[in-house]
Parts: structure tokens; C-alpha cells; sequence
């Protein structure tokens, strides 16, 4: 977990060392501060595990550099920090934590002037609570100064906009401009507080938080629609069954996500743009050339996506060792940048629990993801007769801005045949 860290130098100040948050890599800033793993005071040995730390890419667990004490944690839980920040000093045993700089004097009043002033910046209050806005018009705020909560978006259903932002930080602008104090008072009252003891109320952060975004932003960013179809598995069924003993005796666990993966990359060879992911800061679709498979995975912390790299390239038995390796690796925070990152198109299963169909959410940049659903027998007609068949349901969602209707239909089709007649997937021909 660690081998993508390069350790920050450990400056000394005093005696006490600051402990700056690490470059994880990838182009990662930032991280969220998920966990202390020591509190402060107590001792610690070089390589003792002090503080798991959540990017935009993975989670990690940072250990101490050196053997000593912890004096002083500098960030909380929950909260975000930038890569080169100190968030925590450490010391020798007996040490103390050595006093701060003095407080900096306040400035001087200004002297009096004929010319007023300009006027402050007088964003619009928002009806209340956290502001609706993607990731990338926060990090503006934060850039910018701007407290976003405070904004009354002008976006769709409220949503702060980069302009929204741009505007605080200038001053009042057309789009920004005072509402009639009437839509305040058409606010609905506020609820009366739950008796003590009957609500409890759970941070948003760590693996959550980054769902929340992410999620968020997916549906800021892409416009939506979802397709499904039903699915005769009765051969794969069967199939799966035959080599069920065969893995078992490779020590290998052998679930029908193989076997989707496989459907999946023939169905994106014959549709390439599926395959795809939007750069909307170029306004560009970039058709990818290599199959990298995204895999839902459920662990107590919420939904990680991790990636099966060069699919195309895996036989059942290869995907399914390493499927089985990213769902432990996801459950246990073993995961590494390599393990979620580079995905060109996501697979989402509740397996047994996946209900009869959903409507997923795009994995963004991403231009499709498909929902597997469980499997269970079914009457059917074939050739005039009613026969149980074993049926499933596959749900997709595409982004319209890339993909039209049409389109997206054929490629389910496509896969579709390459489910029920998995044959197919082994031989490569109709």
C-alpha cells in the first residue's frame, strides 16, 4: 500500500518534527483525513500506522518515519488537507509541544478618506444547509475564497455554477441578484427537533463523502438514460455449473462476473464508443483502445470501484483470480492506485441481492455502465411453449451527450447475445 508514497522531509522544529501529509501521486493535492490511528502522547515506532488518508484515487494508511512521541495531531477527521500541510509533530519521549509563534499584531486602521469605500461582496444567502455544486466548482470556491454555502445557486435545481462563484468573489452580478423577500417567506418553517435520543446524525466522510461527490457530479455532469433488458442465461447457467468443480480444484472462486466481463469486452469491440469517456473541458469523446473493467465492490465503508486492467486480454480463469483479489483487496484497504484507476467502462452487481432492475449510475467520465441483476428461473414462451428458462435483467445507463438511443440498444443486444449464447465469447464467431 505504501510503494506509491514519497515521504515528505521531516523538518525539525526545536526538537519536534513536523510531519507534512505526503505527494500520494497521481496527480493527487489533496486528501481527507479518515482516521487517527494514535493519539496524541502516546509513543510510537518508526513504521507504527499513524493516520489512514483518503484521496480522490485511494485510500491509504501513512506510517510514522521515525520512533518517538506524538505531540500534536493538526488536522481533524473529516477534514481535507492539502499534500505539504503538517498534520501532525512528533517528538522525543518527555517532550513537550513546543509554543506557536506569537499571534501577528492586528493592521492598522486605514486613514480617513474622502472616497468611500466599494462596497463589500454581498452574496445571496441560500435557503439553507450544505450548497448543491460538483467537486470542481468547490475547489474554485476554496480557490477563490468563497463560501459556497452561503450562494443561492442559479443552476438546475439550485445548483451552484463556476459563474456563481466567479460573481461572489466580485461582487453582486445580474445573475446573482436579490430574490423578492417574498421566496423567503415562502420557505417551508423549519422542523421542530426530534426528541433526544430518537435521531442520530453520521459525518459525511472518508469513502462516503467521496461517493456523495462523485455521485453527485455524474449527474451534474452527464445526461442520463437508462435501457433494460431481459436475458436468457440458461447456458451460462449450465456452463458456469461444469467449471464450478474445475475452479474449485485451481483454488479458484468462480462466480458469473467472469463471464460478464468477457460478453462485455466483445460487445465494446463491436461498439466502440461505449468504450469511451467525455473531456468536457475540451469537449472532446475519447474512444479508448484498451478494455480496462470496472467492477462495483461492496465493502463496510460504501461502494469502490476497482479496475480488471487489459481484460481483453484475460482468460475466465485469469478474471476470475483477479476479480476475487480486488473485492478483498477493497474489503481489507489493501487497494492501490493501480487497482482503481484507468477504468474505460463499470460493471455494478448486487449478485443474489441485485433485485429484479435499477437504474445505475455512470461511473463519470465514463459513458455507460451496465447493472447485473439476479438470476432466477422464469416461465418463458419458446417456439409456442411455455418453458422456465433461467432469466436475468441487465440495466444500462448511458451519458445521451455520447450516446443516442439507438445506439446504446444495439450495444445491449449485442451483449445480450454474447450472454446467452456464451460460446460465443470462446470461439469469437457467430
Amino acid at each position: 500500500m505504501w510503494k506509491a508514497l514519497r515521504w515528505p522531509r521531516v523538518l525539525a522544529t526545536q526538537m519536534a518534527r513536523e510531519f507534512k501529509l505526503p505527494d500520494i501521486g497521481e496527480g493527487v493535492s489533496e486528501g481527507e483525513i479518515v482516521k487517527w490511528l494514535v493519539k496524541e502522547g502516546a509513543p510510537i515506532k518508526e513504521n507504527d500506522l499513524m493516520v489512514e488518508v483518503m484521496t480522490d484515487k485511494v485510500t491509504v494508511q501513512i506510517p510514522s518515519p521515525v520512533t518517538g512521541k506524538v505531540l500534536k495531531l493538526l488536522a481533524k477527521e473529516g477534514e481535507t488537507v492539502k499534500v505539504g500541510a503538517t498534520i501532525v509533530l512528533l517528538g522525543e519521549e518527555g517532550e513537550k509541544v513546543p509554543a506557536g509563534p506569537a499571534p501577528a499584531a492586528p493592521p492598522a486602521a486605514p486613514a480617513p478618506s474622502k472616497i468611500p469605500p466599494p462596497p463589500a461582496p454581498t452574496p445571496i444567502a441560500a435557503p439553507g444547509g450544505p450548497a448543491l455544486a460538483a467537486p470542481a466548482v468547490r475547489k474554485l470556491a476554496r480557490e477563490l475564497g468563497v463560501n459556497i454555502d452561503a450562494l443561492r445557486g442559479t443552476g438546475p435545481g439550485g445548483r451552484i455554477t463556476e459563474d456563481d462563484i466567479r460573481g461572489a468573489g466580485k461582487g453582486p452580478t445580474p445573475a446573482m441578484a436579490p430574490k423578492p423577500a417574498v421566496a423567503v417567506e415562502e420557505l417551508p418553517p423549519k422542523r421542530a427537533p426530534a426528541p433526544s435520543g430518537l435521531e442520530e446524525r453520521i459525518p459525511i466522510h472518508g469513502l462516503r463523502k467521496r461517493i456523495a461527490e462523485k455521485m453527485a457530479k455524474s449527474e451534474a455532469m452527464a445526461a442520463p438514460f437508462t435501457y433494460v433488458e431481459e436475458v436468457d442465461m440458461t447456458q451460462l447457467v449450465h456452463l458456469r455449473d461444469r467449471l464450478k468443480e474445475i475452479a474449485e480444484e485451481r483454488g479458484i472462486k468462480l462466480t458469473y462476473l467472469p463471464f460478464v466481463v468477457k460478453a462485455l469486452v466483445a460487445a465494446l469491440k463491436e461498439h466502440p464508443t461505449l468504450n469511451a469517456s467525455i473531456e468536457d473541458e475540451k469537449q472532446e469523446i475519447v474512444v479508448k483502445r484498451y478494455y480496462n473493467i470496472g467492477i462495483a465492490t461492496a465493502t463496510d465503508e460504501g461502494l469502490t470501484v476497482t479496475v480488471v486492467h487489459d481484460a481483453d486480454k484475460k482468460d475466465i480463469w485469469t478474471l476470475a483470480k483477479e476479480i476475487e483479489r480486488l473485492a478483498g483487496a477493497a474489503r481489507e484497504k489493501r487497494l492501490t492506485l493501480q487497482d482503481i484507476q484507468g477504468g474505460t467502462f463499470t460493471i455494478t452487481s448486487l449478485g443474489k441481492e441485485g433485485g429484479v432492475f435499477a437504474t445505475p449510475i455512470i461511473n463519470w467520465p465514463e459513458v455507460g455502465i451496465i447493472g447485473v441483476h439476479k438470476i432466477e428461473k422464469r416461465p418463458v414462451v419458446r417456439n409456442d411453449l411455455v418453458v422456465i428458462r433461467e432469466m436475468m435483467y441487465l440495466s444500462c445507463t448511458f451519458d445521451h451527450r455520447a450516446i443516442d438511443g439507438h445506439v446504446g440498444a444495439a450495444f445491449v443486444q449485442t451483449l445480450a447475445k454474447y450472454l446467452e449464447h456464451p460460446a460465443l465469447q470462446f470461439v469469437g464467431l457467430e
